[in-house]
């Protein structure tokens, strides 16, 4: 093999070391990876740069950015070889999506604020996506996202269009969905799907309660259920007869 071993290495050596590992005489797994059988790896190697990131452990954030890092050049060897792009377009095309939404720095326009920012930024991509309407902006976030940053995405979307609702109305509108679910539940005839779908409605006025105060649904549960454990956790020292 004809590679030059390094005390430190960079972006250009790992963009060799895949492209080795993928080639002819390279790895018997990396060879057959396609977008699709790497496509959860992506995922978990991103959750586990945010538990470092929750953790505030560097070291690992460190191991976990590379992990990440990985994915990219790997997916963007892929293309390459597919002779759609390579990653050298994906830091160009990155690299002219940051200048063209930051003109507040990279041009004339001016942003004081992170609001302004944020308004801007929403206002360039609508143009860049041709985007005329705002139900357009919603339906462009991601379905492939958990559902609770998904809805969090959403909201803060309604939001910046300024279509967002008071939070007592969101609070009453729960209210009203505990109310309903009630009453359906107290009956014979009991419909799971009515009650799923109410279900439904009052975990989205949840999360749009949480935009409003603008608290982060997913890591909100997060906490909640590491309470939970550890709450549960005391039950079982207390009661060992009940988790038998």
């Amino acid at each position: 093999m004809n590679f030059a071993f390094k005390s430190r290495y960079n972006i250009g050596d790992l963009l060799e070391i895949v492209s080795l590992l993928r080639s002819e005489n390279g790895c018997p797994w990396d060879k057959i990876q396609t977008h699709k059988t790497i496509r959860n790896d992506l995922l978990e190697e991103c959750y586990e740069a945010v538990e470092a990131i929750d953790t505030d452990n560097p070291v690992l954030l460190r191991e976990e950015l590379g992990d990440v890092l990985l994915q990219v050049v790997f997916h963007s060897s892929l293309e390459e070889d597919a002779k759609r792009f390579d990653f050298d377009d994906v830091a160009n095309d990155i690299c002219v999506k940051l200048i063209n939404r930051h003109p507040h720095v990279f041009g004339n326009v001016t942003a004081d604020t992170p609001e302004e920012v944020l308004k801007n930024w929403d206002s360039i991509k609508r143009a860049e996506k041709s985007q005329k309407s705002a139900v357009e902006t919603l339906e462009a976030v991601s379905p492939a996202l958990p559902a609770l940053m998904r809805a969090e995405k959403v909201f803060k979307r309604v939001n910046r269009a300024g279509l967002s609702r008071d939070k007592d109305i969101i609070i009453d509108n729960i209210d009203e969905l505990f109310d309903e679910l009630s009453d359906i539940t107290s009956t014979k005839d009991t419909n799971l799907g009515e009650n799923e779908a109410i279900i439904g409605e009052i975990l989205l006025n949840i999360c749009e309660l949480c935009v409003f105060y603008k608290i982060f649904p997913e890591q909100l549960l997060t906490e909640a259920l590491k309470r939970f454990i550890i709450d549960f956790g005391q039950v079982g020292k207390d009661n060992p007869e009940n988790l038998t």
